[in-house]
Protein backbone atom coordinates (compact mmCIF):
# COMPACT_ATOMS: atom_id res chain seq x y z
CA UNK A 1 0.00 0.00 0.00
CA UNK A 2 1.38 3.42 -0.97
CA UNK A 3 2.93 5.53 1.79
CA UNK A 4 -0.25 8.75 1.85
CA UNK A 5 1.21 11.45 0.55
CA UNK A 6 3.20 14.69 2.63
CA UNK A 7 2.20 17.11 0.56
CA UNK A 8 -1.14 18.17 -1.84
CA UNK A 9 -0.65 19.75 -5.41
CA UNK A 10 -3.90 21.29 -6.49
CA UNK A 11 -5.03 22.10 -9.87
CA UNK A 12 -7.75 24.88 -9.97
CA UNK A 13 -10.12 24.96 -12.89
CA UNK A 14 -12.35 22.04 -13.05
CA UNK A 15 -10.68 20.51 -9.80
CA UNK A 16 -11.37 23.31 -6.68
CA UNK A 17 -13.30 25.46 -9.08
CA UNK A 18 -15.53 25.54 -12.08
CA UNK A 19 -14.27 26.09 -15.25
CA UNK A 20 -17.30 28.05 -16.28
CA UNK A 21 -16.36 30.87 -13.45
CA UNK A 22 -12.95 31.21 -14.82
CA UNK A 23 -14.22 31.11 -18.27
CA UNK A 24 -17.91 33.06 -18.17
CA UNK A 25 -16.96 35.58 -15.64
CA UNK A 26 -12.99 36.15 -14.66
CA UNK A 27 -12.18 35.91 -18.20
CA UNK A 28 -14.70 38.25 -19.56
CA UNK A 29 -14.45 40.78 -16.52
CA UNK A 30 -10.49 40.95 -17.22
CA UNK A 31 -11.06 41.62 -20.88
CA UNK A 32 -13.90 44.42 -20.29
CA UNK A 33 -11.57 46.00 -18.39
CA UNK A 34 -8.49 45.94 -19.51
CA UNK A 35 -7.91 49.26 -21.72
CA UNK A 36 -9.24 51.42 -19.11
CA UNK A 37 -6.83 49.79 -16.35
CA UNK A 38 -3.86 49.81 -18.45
CA UNK A 39 -4.90 53.44 -19.22
CA UNK A 40 -5.31 54.30 -15.64
CA UNK A 41 -2.10 52.30 -13.98
CA UNK A 42 0.54 53.10 -16.87
CA UNK A 43 3.51 53.00 -14.65
CA UNK A 44 2.36 49.53 -12.68
CA UNK A 45 1.69 47.99 -16.20
CA UNK A 46 4.40 49.29 -18.13
CA UNK A 47 6.44 46.55 -17.45
CA UNK A 48 3.80 44.13 -18.49
CA UNK A 49 3.34 45.45 -21.70
CA UNK A 50 6.71 45.76 -22.60
CA UNK A 51 7.26 41.58 -22.42
CA UNK A 52 3.85 41.78 -25.55
CA UNK A 53 5.27 41.50 -29.10
CA UNK A 54 3.17 43.88 -31.67
CA UNK A 55 3.00 47.60 -31.82
CA UNK A 56 -0.70 47.87 -29.76
CA UNK A 57 -0.39 45.35 -26.87
CA UNK A 58 -3.54 46.01 -25.41
CA UNK A 59 -5.11 44.56 -28.34
CA UNK A 60 -2.66 41.50 -28.30
CA UNK A 61 -3.49 41.14 -24.79
CA UNK A 62 -7.29 40.84 -25.73
CA UNK A 63 -6.48 38.16 -28.57
CA UNK A 64 -4.90 36.24 -25.66
CA UNK A 65 -7.76 36.08 -23.65
CA UNK A 66 -10.06 35.33 -26.48
CA UNK A 67 -7.70 32.35 -27.08
CA UNK A 68 -7.02 31.51 -23.74
CA UNK A 69 -3.14 31.83 -24.02
CA UNK A 70 -1.22 31.12 -21.15
CA UNK A 71 1.15 33.64 -21.01
CA UNK A 72 2.23 35.27 -17.88
CA UNK A 73 2.12 38.97 -18.52
CA UNK A 74 -1.50 38.40 -19.55
CA UNK A 75 -2.05 36.64 -16.07
CA UNK A 76 -0.81 39.32 -14.18
CA UNK A 77 -2.36 41.51 -15.76
CA UNK A 78 -5.76 39.82 -15.29
CA UNK A 79 -4.57 39.41 -11.79
CA UNK A 80 -3.91 42.79 -11.14
CA UNK A 81 -7.74 43.48 -13.07
CA UNK A 82 -9.83 41.22 -11.08
CA UNK A 83 -8.40 42.58 -7.51
CA UNK A 84 -9.93 45.05 -8.02
CA UNK A 85 -13.31 43.46 -8.77
CA UNK A 86 -13.01 41.21 -5.55
CA UNK A 87 -12.18 44.50 -3.53
CA UNK A 88 -15.39 46.03 -4.27
CA UNK A 89 -17.31 42.56 -4.04
CA UNK A 90 -18.24 42.33 -7.69
CA UNK A 91 -16.55 39.34 -8.00
CA UNK A 92 -16.85 36.26 -5.80
CA UNK A 93 -14.42 33.15 -6.14
CA UNK A 94 -16.26 29.87 -6.93
CA UNK A 95 -15.13 26.92 -5.34
CA UNK A 96 -17.34 23.39 -4.85
CA UNK A 97 -18.35 22.70 -1.91
CA UNK A 98 -16.12 19.95 -1.05
CA UNK A 99 -13.48 22.09 -1.41
CA UNK A 100 -13.28 23.98 1.67
CA UNK A 101 -14.25 20.50 3.07
CA UNK A 102 -11.08 18.68 1.76
CA UNK A 103 -9.07 21.86 2.79
CA UNK A 104 -9.82 21.73 6.36
CA UNK A 105 -9.58 17.65 6.62
CA UNK A 106 -5.71 17.94 5.11
CA UNK A 107 -4.98 20.40 7.16
CA UNK A 108 -6.24 18.64 10.01
CA UNK A 109 -4.62 16.04 9.04
CA UNK A 110 -1.36 17.74 8.59
CA UNK A 111 -0.67 17.61 5.18
CA UNK A 112 -0.20 20.75 3.52
CA UNK A 113 -2.34 21.93 0.58
CA UNK A 114 -0.70 23.90 -2.28
CA UNK A 115 -1.81 25.89 -5.41
CA UNK A 116 -0.87 25.06 -8.99
CA UNK A 117 -2.42 26.92 -11.52
CA UNK A 118 -1.91 28.82 -14.88
CA UNK A 119 -3.35 31.82 -13.36
CA UNK A 120 -1.21 34.11 -11.61
CA UNK A 121 -0.01 33.67 -8.00
CA UNK A 122 -1.93 36.38 -6.88
CA UNK A 123 -4.94 35.53 -9.21
CA UNK A 124 -5.06 32.13 -6.99
CA UNK A 125 -4.81 34.06 -3.71
CA UNK A 126 -7.70 36.04 -5.04
CA UNK A 127 -9.96 33.22 -5.65
CA UNK A 128 -9.40 31.57 -2.71
CA UNK A 129 -9.29 34.87 -0.55
CA UNK A 130 -12.15 36.04 -1.73
CA UNK A 131 -14.00 32.50 -2.13
CA UNK A 132 -18.24 32.31 -1.78
CA UNK A 133 -17.17 30.12 1.18
CA UNK A 134 -14.84 32.72 2.62
CA UNK A 135 -11.23 32.71 3.01
CA UNK A 136 -9.46 29.78 2.45
CA UNK A 137 -6.34 31.10 2.27
CA UNK A 138 -5.14 29.96 5.70
CA UNK A 139 -5.73 26.37 4.67
CA UNK A 140 -3.18 26.88 1.77
CA UNK A 141 0.41 26.56 2.17
CA UNK A 142 1.58 27.89 -1.09
CA UNK A 143 1.16 28.75 -5.08
CA UNK A 144 2.54 27.88 -8.14
CA UNK A 145 2.30 29.67 -11.58
CA UNK A 146 3.88 29.37 -15.23
CA UNK A 147 6.81 31.11 -13.46
CA UNK A 148 7.77 27.50 -12.64
CA UNK A 149 6.51 26.02 -15.97
CA UNK A 150 4.17 24.95 -18.15
CA UNK A 151 1.70 22.61 -16.47
CA UNK A 152 1.86 20.02 -19.53
CA UNK A 153 6.11 19.73 -19.15
CA UNK A 154 7.05 17.18 -16.53
CA UNK A 155 9.81 19.97 -15.24
CA UNK A 156 7.66 21.90 -13.83
CA UNK A 157 6.45 19.34 -11.16
CA UNK A 158 10.48 18.41 -10.80
CA UNK A 159 11.06 21.97 -10.23
CA UNK A 160 7.79 22.51 -7.41
CA UNK A 161 9.30 19.24 -5.98
CA UNK A 162 12.58 20.98 -5.59
CA UNK A 163 10.44 23.90 -4.00
CA UNK A 164 8.87 22.01 -1.55
CA UNK A 165 11.81 19.98 -0.78
CA UNK A 166 10.38 16.93 -0.96
CA UNK A 167 10.73 13.76 -3.01
CA UNK A 168 8.62 13.73 -5.87
CA UNK A 169 6.73 10.98 -5.16
CA UNK A 170 5.54 12.61 -1.47
CA UNK A 171 3.29 14.78 -3.61
CA UNK A 172 -0.22 14.13 -5.02
CA UNK A 173 -1.16 16.38 -7.68
CA UNK A 174 -4.98 16.47 -8.65
CA UNK A 175 -6.20 17.70 -11.95
CA UNK A 176 -9.28 17.45 -14.39
CA UNK A 177 -6.62 17.01 -17.33
CA UNK A 178 -5.45 14.25 -18.31
CA UNK A 179 -2.26 15.48 -19.89
CA UNK A 180 -1.51 17.28 -16.66
CA UNK A 181 -1.95 14.27 -14.46
CA UNK A 182 0.70 12.72 -16.98
CA UNK A 183 3.28 14.86 -16.69
CA UNK A 184 3.28 14.77 -12.95
CA UNK A 185 3.23 11.20 -13.34
CA UNK A 186 6.13 11.57 -15.45
CA UNK A 187 8.13 13.71 -13.02
CA UNK A 188 7.70 10.78 -10.21
CA UNK A 189 4.70 12.54 -8.66
CA UNK A 190 1.69 10.50 -7.77
CA UNK A 191 -1.41 11.96 -9.47
CA UNK A 192 -4.98 11.47 -10.00
CA UNK A 193 -7.29 12.74 -12.47
CA UNK A 194 -10.75 14.40 -11.46
CA UNK A 195 -13.55 14.43 -13.57
CA UNK A 196 -16.40 16.06 -11.44
CA UNK A 197 -19.21 14.28 -14.13
CA UNK A 198 -18.26 11.07 -13.13
CA UNK A 199 -17.69 9.64 -16.67
CA UNK A 200 -13.96 9.36 -16.64
CA UNK A 201 -10.89 10.05 -14.00
CA UNK A 202 -9.62 8.48 -11.16
CA UNK A 203 -11.76 10.30 -8.85
CA UNK A 204 -15.24 12.51 -9.05
CA UNK A 205 -14.72 15.52 -6.38
CA UNK A 206 -12.27 16.13 -3.71
CA UNK A 207 -14.07 14.05 -0.75
CA UNK A 208 -12.85 10.76 -2.50
CA UNK A 209 -9.05 12.02 -2.44
CA UNK A 210 -7.59 10.85 1.01
CA UNK A 211 -10.72 10.48 2.87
Amino acid sequence: MPAPPRAILLDIEGTTSSIAFVAEVLFPYARAHLADYVAQHREATAPLLAEVPGDDPVATLIEWIDEDRKETPLKTLQGMIWADGYADGTLKGHVYPDTPDALRRWKAAGVPVHIYSSGSVAAQKLIFGHSIAGDLTPLLSGYFDTRVGAKRDAGSYRAIAAALDLPPAAILFVSDIAAETDAARAAGLAALLIDRAGDAGDVASLAEVLP
